[in-house]
C-alpha cells in the first residue's frame, strides 16, 4: 500500500514548504500553508489508508490514520465556510518547523475534513504526536472559501511565510495597499505581470485571531497576495509552484526597493518605472492593472 506522504500533491506541498525554508522565510515554527484537495486527491488518500464504508469511511479492519478520533467529534473553527462543506485540506501542523516537513511529513502535516456546514473539522491523516492544524486554520478556511468563489474553484493553495524584507517594508511604508503595491510595481517589469491586481495589506493584528482571518479573507477577494503588517506575506494560487513563485516575486521586488532606497538615501528614485511603462507592459501581456493603484 502506498503512503499518503508519497502522493504527488503532498510532495508538491512539501517542496513548497522546503523551498521557503531554504529562502530563510520560516524562522522557528514561523509560517504555515494549506492545499484544498481535488476529488482525485481525496480518492488517492482513501486508497492509501484503506478507507471504505463505515462511519467516517473506514473499511472494517482497515488501518486508521494517525490522530484519527474514533468518536468522530468535530473541532469548531469559530467561523463558517458553507461552500467548503465536506472538502479536505492538507495543512501544516501547529508548532511545526518548515525545515522538518520533508523529513517528518506525518508529524508536520495533516489532512482535515471540513463539516458540511464548513464550521468544524476532523483529522483524517497526519498530525502524529498529538498534533493539530496550524493555529491559523480558520484563516486558511476563510481564504480558501473566498478564492474558490473568486476563481471558480481554480485556486487551491494558501502559503504564508515570514520574509525579513516584507516585515521591513511594513516598518518603512504606510499599511496601505496602494502605496505598497506602487512601490513594488515600480521596481521591476515582472511585477505588474505577475500580480496586476496589486497586493493587499492588512494592519497589525493578533496572529491566529479571527480578526486577522476575516480581514485577510476580505482582502483576498481582490488580491492573490496579502501582506500582514509586521507578520509576513500570504500568497494564494492554483498550484504550490505558482503560490511560491508569487511570494518569491514579491519578496524580490521588496529587496530591490530596499536596495534602491539605500543607494538613493530615500524612496525617491531617479529611474523608477512610470505608470505609462506599467500600462504598456500590461497591455503587451493582455493584462489590466488594478486602476486603483495607478
Amino acid at each position: 500500500m502506498s503512503q499518503v506522504a508519497d502522493l504527488e500533491f503532498v510532495q508538491d506541498f512539501i517542496r513548497m514548504c522546503e523551498g521557503g525554508w531554504r529562502q530563510g522565510w520560516h524562522e522557528r515554527n514561523g509560517g504555515n500553508a494549506s492545499y484544498r484537495l481535488t476529488l482525485e486527491d481525496i480518492e488517492a488518500v482513501k486508497a492509501c489508508l484503506g478507507l471504505g464504508g463505515h462511519a467516517f469511511g473506514f473499511a472494517v479492519g482497515a488501518p486508521e490514520p494517525a490522530a484519527f478520533d474514533e468518536s468522530g467529534e468535530w473541532v469548531s473553527l469559530g467561523v463558517e465556510a458553507p461552500t467548503l462543506g465536506g472538502e479536505w485540506l492538507l495543512i501544516t501542523a501547529t508548532g511545526s518547523f518548515m525545515q522538518n516537513v520533508a523529513r517528518l511529513p506525518e508529524q508536520c502535516l495533516g489532512i482535515i475534513e471540513l463539516s458540511e456546514a464548513g464550521d468544524a473539522y476532523r483529522m483524517v491523516w497526519g498530525f502524529e504526536g498529538d498534533g493539530r492544524p496550524t493555529s491559523e486554520v480558520s484563516g486558511h478556511v476563510l481564504i480558501h472559501e473566498r478564492k474558490k468563489a473568486a476563481t471558480q474553484g481554480a485556486f487551491r493553495v494558501v502559503y504564508h511565510c515570514h520574509p525579513t524584507v516584507i516585515n521591513a517594508l511594513g516598518l518603512a511604508l504606510p499599511h496601505d495597499a496602494r502605496e505598497i503595491t506602487r512601490a513594488l510595481w515600480k521596481t521591476m517589469t515582472e511585477c505588474v505581470i505577475v500580480f496586476p491586481e496589486g497586493v493587499g495589506v492588512v494592519g497589525c493584528l493578533v496572529p491566529g485571531s479571527l480578526e486577522l482571518a476575516r480581514a485577510t479573507a476580505e482582502a483576498a477577494g481582490e488580491h492573490n497576495a496579502i501582506i500582514w503588517a509586521h507578520h509576513g506575506l500570504c500568497a494564494t494560487s492554483s498550484t504550490c509552484d505558482e503560490a511560491f513563485g508569487l511570494a518569491h516575486v514579491i519578496v524580490k521586488a521588496a529587496q530591490i526597493y530596499e536596495s534602491a532606497c539605500t543607494l538613493c538615501a530615500g524612496p525617491y528614485f531617479r529611474q523608477a518605472i512610470s505608470d505609462e511603462d506599467l500600462l504598456r507592459i500590461a497591455e503587451a501581456y493582455g493584462l489590466t492593472p488594478n486602476p486603483k493603484y495607478l
